[in-house]
């Protein structure tokens, strides 16, 4: 069932806790919808609470987006970071509308992002970090327009992401994935780093292996 009452519409698996369950918030990739990466939650612990979000932006000819994509001769692919950066204030908000409104732990929460779900997600924990624990980040990479110039290190050290790429990544280039580590380690910031051997998307063995992971932090 959607849910049209928070700034996000969305869909949701209850957890198996009836108070203080860890929260999983699944923001996916452009020209996608809430239903993509809502598919694992059958997959996953059943004490997560499961929230799928739709991105605002509606796009042609069906599908949703975080910020727009644009196509120009000059500049060739860019990114809207206005928008991005709008769509990043406005996870946050809803992160805090999630913990107000079901049964869920508001220090347990986990943000699951593919592609522009990923980028957001990293642009969300890096700004907000009071906000997120846990950052699952599939085939995305850290967009430094749209996170914040300078850290205070502390207030990043509790987090702890798990960063993944498709080796063989014809849309998001796996070596913006490999600045990641790099980035992250600056920040003294946890994190995991692993490549796969396919394309934009996620394998099974990809799967398996940041479930594992989530599956020992929540």
């Amino acid at each position: 069932m959607i849910n049209t009452n928070l700034s996000l519409e969305h869909i949701v698996r209850p957890s198996s806790l009836k108070t203080n369950a860890p929260v999983v918030i699944m923001l996916h990739g452009y020209g996608s919808d809430e239903n993509d990466l809502f598919s694992f939650a059958s997959e996953l612990p059943e004490e997560l609470f499961i929230i799928s979000a739709r991105a605002p932006y509606t796009i042609q000819p069906f599908g949703n987006a975080w910020y727009a994509i644009n196509f120009d001769a000059d500049k060739g692919k860019w990114s809207d970071n206005e928008q991005a950066i709008k769509s990043r204030d406005l996870i946050a908000r809803f992160i805090d509308e999630v913990c107000n409104t079901y049964p869920v732990n508001s220090n347990n929460v986990t943000l699951l992002g593919f592609s522009q779900g990923s980028i957001l997600s990293y642009a969300v924990a890096l700004t907000y970090p009071e906000k997120v624990k846990n950052i699952v980040a599939l085939s995305g990479y850290i967009n430094p327009d749209i996170i914040p110039e300078t850290y205070n290190k502390e207030q990043l050290s509790h987090l702890n992401f798990y960063c993944s790429h498709g080796s063989a990544d014809q849309v998001i280039p796996v070596e913006w994935a490999r600045q990641t580590p790099n980035i992250l380690e600056s920040l003294n910031v946890k994190h995991q780093y692993a490549e796969f051997p396919v394309g934009h998307g996620v394998a099974p063995q990809n799967f398996y292996d940041f479930k594992s992971w989530l599956e020992t932090r929540v």
